[in-house]
């Protein structure tokens, strides 16, 4: 009798200590798959204001319609509750939903194509497990003719989309691996960071392709290369990617989205891993100057003397001075510098004359979490005298960029409104 019970409570034990450890498996599974989806910055798109987190609903202007992001909690009517996880790693690697409706490449399933097998799963185990349902039905999307015939996603994703799993490049050292695994896969960096051809297609997919991350226009917003970031170093770089500023420069636009919501929520090693990968990249080439800078001497010493001063020298005065300081320098991650930002000496204006009509703020995060914030001129400034002032901060010191006309800042101040 005794034997029995003995083997009984064993067995008793032993199965209660599997499932604990099952438990405990699945637990750490899903906490994995949080921080991943924290990488892929999935809340960003598949979330809308007033909404449940992971709702959908969020209006995505493609220039063609309105795409409204679905909802991915795991209700089973309005949500992916239903899905298996074989459908849902080809709604995200191959972007076809689990009734075979192609997916609009909004959703960059391009680049998450590079996702492993590994990290698919633990994604579907958060998605399914770690995420409250929700009964939002997120409204439809209205597409124009004939992008509305979702078929033709088939042909688009025949020609266009690259579904090649990652694959690392010889002579990459283990964090390298590691950094672009990220960059290419579920950061999507790729999304904004490269041109886009005739389809909207992104014009390279890979680390081994002279425009992968080579920069271009979102929205009309000018985006940066990625490639090399020769003004920054590896530890700027990953202060730039935690906080949303650096020695010299802040986030604005879309980015500063992405800093919240992902970046500074990833780990240390990770974003190392990101920049010492993005320094591997060869830069792309300057191009020459478009006009002949003022100089930084020049420049400083004008704007010290506040004499005969042109109109978008004077607004400088008024308006910028205080913060950026008449070198252009600002204040270590406070104000960023002028100076040969990126943004200033853009082909393309509109996100420097955005950000002087409405202003940037940072995110605020565990590493940074006071929020600085740079006040718009709309309200203060005509269209010419804005356009004055970027005419200005894209010709003095050392910057070197086309004029802005009054039209220019007149359409941009249009389409924000």
């Amino acid at each position: 009798m005794m034997n029995k019970l003995t083997q009984f409570l064993t067995t008793a034990v032993l199965a209660l200590a599997g499932a604990a450890t099952h438990a405990a498996t699945d637990q750490t599974l899903i906490q994995r798959g949080e921080y991943l989806a924290r990488a892929g910055d999935c809340i960003a798109c598949h979330s809308a204001a007033g909404k449940p987190a992971f709702a959908g609903g969020l209006a995505i202007d493609s220039g063609h319609g309105i795409i409204y992001s679905s909802n991915i909690t795991p209700d089973k009517q309005h949500g992916i509750g239903a899905y298996t996880e074989q459908q849902f790693a080809d709604a995200v690697r191959k972007g076809v939903r689990a009734d075979g409706t192609h997916l609009y490449p909004a959703m960059p399933y391009t680049s998450y194509a590079k996702v492993n097998d590994a990290d698919i799963k633990a994604l579907y185990a958060f998605f399914q497990s770690g995420v409250k349902a929700s009964t939002f039905d997120p409204p439809a999307t209205k597409m124009s003719f004939p992008f509305n015939m979702r078929w033709g996603m088939g042909v688009w994703n025949y020609f266009f989309a690259d579904t090649k799993p990652f694959v690392a490049q010889a002579g990459w050292s283990d964090k390298v691996k590691q950094g672009a695994y990220l960059v290419e896969g579920l950061g999507h960096c790729s999304s904004c960071h490269t041109p886009r051809g005739f389809a909207m297609n992104e014009k390279a997919s890979n680390s081994g392709q002279d425009k992968f991350l080579a920069g271009g226009e979102l929205n009309d917003w000018p985006v940066p290369s990625l490639r090399g970031l020769p003004r920054w170093s590896e530890a700027q770089i990953v202060d730039y990617l935690q906080t949303g500023r650096n020695q010299g420069s802040a986030v604005a636009g879309e980015m500063t989205a992405v800093v919240e919501h992902s970046t500074a929520h990833l780990q240390d090693g990770d974003l190392q891993a990101v920049a010492a990968y993005l320094k591997t990249l060869s830069p792309v080439p300057p191009r020459g100057p478009a006009v002949k800078p003022q100089g930084k001497e020049e420049t400083a010493r004008k704007l010290t003397a506040a004499v005969n001063l042109s109109l978008g020298e004077r607004l400088y005065l008024d308006n910028c001075a205080a913060c950026h300081f008449v070198n252009g320098k600002g204040a270590s991650r406070v104000f960023p510098e002028l100076d040969g930002a990126t943004v200033i000496n853009a082909d393309n204006p509109t996100a420097l004359v955005n950000v002087i009509l409405h202003g940037a703020r940072t995110p605020s995060t565990d590493k940074a979490p006071s929020i600085l914030v740079m006040p718009g001129f709309s309200r203060r400034l005509s269209d010419a005298e804005a356009a004055a002032l970027a005419t200005f901060l894209r010709q003095g010191w050392t910057n070197s960029a086309d004029s802005v006309s009054e039209r220019d800042v007149a359409k941009i101040r249009a389409k924000a409104h």
